[in-house]
């Protein structure tokens, strides 16, 4: 991948905020490059919608074609590891604060789909590993320029410990989602 992390703009989050355009990125960057076909037997969908949806996502640059195809055969990879933007960014842009509100929703639908999977196979995983994974929440009161703080400090945090992970790999490695979400926790009092 090109880049680690891309900042999305109001166009870009528009293009996004599509339920097969976000699956096919996602697919992307959890299992690797693919084709068009590959990835709509993967998605359960038809290849025309997938080469269509890749195409969008090419336009944006959160998806790009590799080297790897041979004649009609084209593979497409994410363009990068992640993305982001912030609501200050799209705050002009009714259509941009409209795509983020759908794309945070289904974002965190398939998260929680995917710690529910975890929870139905966690008695099939060795000890070991359903000791160091886990949850938790902790209330603390804190302003907003707090709450950034330390989701920086804790963004460096996993950055380092990714890096270094991939500089030494070790033999019993899996891959691991690691999720958090900093919210007030009371939405209903905004003052």
């Amino acid at each position: 991948m090109a880049e680690k992390n891309i900042r999305l703009d109001g166009r870009a989050l528009r293009v996004l905020a599509h339920p097969l355009r976000s699956r096919l990125l996602s697919e992307l960057r959890v299992n690797g490059a693919a084709t068009a076909t590959t990835l709509a037997e993967r998605l359960a969908t038809n290849t025309g919608a997938t080469s269509y949806h890749l195409r969008k996502l090419a336009e944006v640059e959160l998806v790009v074609e590799t080297d790897e195809g041979r004649g009609k055969q084209r593979f497409w990879a994410a363009a990068q590891q992640s993305h982001s933007w912030t609501d200050a960014e799209i705050a002009d842009d009714p259509d941009a604060v409209a795509a983020s509100a759908w794309l945070l929703k289904h974002y965190w639908a398939y998260m929680g789909e995917k710690v529910a999977h975890w929870e139905d196979a966690r008695a099939g995983w060795p000890l070991e590993w359903r000791d160091a994974a886990g949850m938790s929440d902790m209330l603390l009161e804190l302003s907003a320029g707090q709450l950034r703080a330390l989701t920086r400090e804790l963004d460096e945090v996993i950055n380092r410990h990714q890096e270094a992970a991939r500089a030494a790999p070790a033999e019993d490695a899996r891959p691991v989602t690691f999720l958090y979400y900093a919210m007030p926790t009371d939405p209903e009092d905004p003052s």
